[in-house]
């Protein structure tokens, strides 16, 4: 059955409550210091869980995050930049680049700091880009957003968010990342029924923490994500509060800009409809282009790397024991890897993602560096 959902119409989404301020003195700007032996492989992260691998081949049960797309998918080429937009982008770069210090919060009053290496490194040229894009190439609409979404995950505490605070949340895998789609887009499937905690901030934190393990885990040339929902088996309770949805959205709409490729919702009961109905109103209208309503799944996904409770062909066990580390210790080395360029490159401001997640288009210093590997 092919339904879809009621047209929407464009409206601000009200913000998550700000954290209570804190009296402490605020932290010196972090400063990521080169790693003192090079980044782990591939090859070297295929052989580090080699047990589990093995259990994987004799049981034929997916047991871990898969480390690659399939060889038949390919990410879509991006657009090339008309000279309005590329002379927009150098505006904001130029203007990223004097940045000087921003809030450490947004409550009246806050100290200032410095921006330190991880949030230089986070303002990419794609990063830059999309927030052009999702301001419809307004200069100044572009630049206020980037510093409100800096302040945001200052605030937001995005890095005190470590595995072993989310790692609960996630005990019965109601959230996972599996698989690639057809054009490379990380698999970020939920399921709703497996929810086993009590509604807290720290759901909306652990939706979070994957979004930021997911765009980890995005290949070169591929910016997106896509968003597998399959709401069979939950119940009212299960499903997110109304109040949850909006801060969902609120996050995903103002700091994860052209961040999702694709959400695609299978086995929606009827009261999800009339959850979807009524946040409808929030959602805007290039988001709402982006879901569809069940689809058959393998239309989007290789099938070989679609779980089967999709309609895929994966037969994929959930244990959390083996997942988690392994999730954790995966994205851990994509983004040492990706450090390691960055600083290789220079530690700019308006870095290439591409070539930060190893594309095949280097500079003169990340050749180096991939040579040294």
């Amino acid at each position: 059955m092919n339904e879809k959902a009621d047209p929407v119409s464009e409206s601000n989404a009200a913000a998550p409550a700000a954290p209570e301020a804190s009296a402490e003195k605020v932290p010196a700007p972090a400063v990521i210091e080169p790693e003192t032996k090079a980044p782990a492989t591939e090859d070297t992260l295929v052989k580090v869980k080699t047990a589990i691998r093995e259990e994987e081949a004799k049981t034929g049960k997916k047991l871990v995050p898969f480390l690659d797309p399939t060889p038949s998918c390919k990410p879509a080429p991006a657009p090339a930049l008309t000279a309005d937009q590329e002379s927009k982008y150098e505006a904001v770069l130029a203007y990223c680049n004097e940045i000087k210090t921003l809030p450490v919060s947004t409550e009246k009053g806050a100290e200032s700091r410095e921006l330190d290496d991880v949030e230089r490194m986070w303002l990419t040229r794609e990063c830059l880009l999309r927030f052009l894009r999702a301001t419809k190439w307004d200069v100044e609409g572009a630049k206020k957003r980037l510093e409100q979404t800096i302040v945001w995950r200052r605030e937001y505490g995005l890095r005190d968010h470590s595995p072993e605070y989310i790692g609960p949340e996630n005990e019965t895998g109601k959230q996972v990342i599996l698989g690639y789609d057809n054009e490379c887009r990380p698999c970020l499937y939920l399921a709703p029924s497996a929810q086993n905690t009590e509604r807290s901030p720290r759901q909306i934190q652990h939706l979070v923490f994957m979004l930021e393990r997911v765009i980890d885990l995005m290949p070169a040339g591929q910016e997106t994500l896509a968003l597998l929902v399959n709401f069979g088996a939950s119940t009212k309770s299960s499903n997110p509060s109304i109040s949850q949805g909006r801060e969902v959205l609120n996050i995903l709409q103002n700091h994860y800009p052209e961040r999702l490729g694709r959400a695609l919702c299978i086995n929606l009961p009827w009261f999800v409809w009339g959850f979807f109905k009524l946040i409808n109103p929030f959602i805007d209208p290039l988001t709402r282009e982006k879901l569809k309503f069940n689809e058959n799944l393998r239309d989007h996904v290789p099938p070989e790397q679609l779980d089967k409770r999709f309609g895929g062909d994966c037969e994929f066990d959930y244990d959390h024991s083996k997942y988690w580390p392994e999730l954790c210790r995966l994205t851990d080395e994509k983004r040492a890897q990706m450090t390691a360029r960055w600083i290789a490159g220079g530690s700019k401001i308006g870095a290439s993602e591409f070539e930060l997640k190893g594309g095949d288009s280097l500079s003169a210093g990340m050749q180096d560096l991939e040579v040294k590997n």
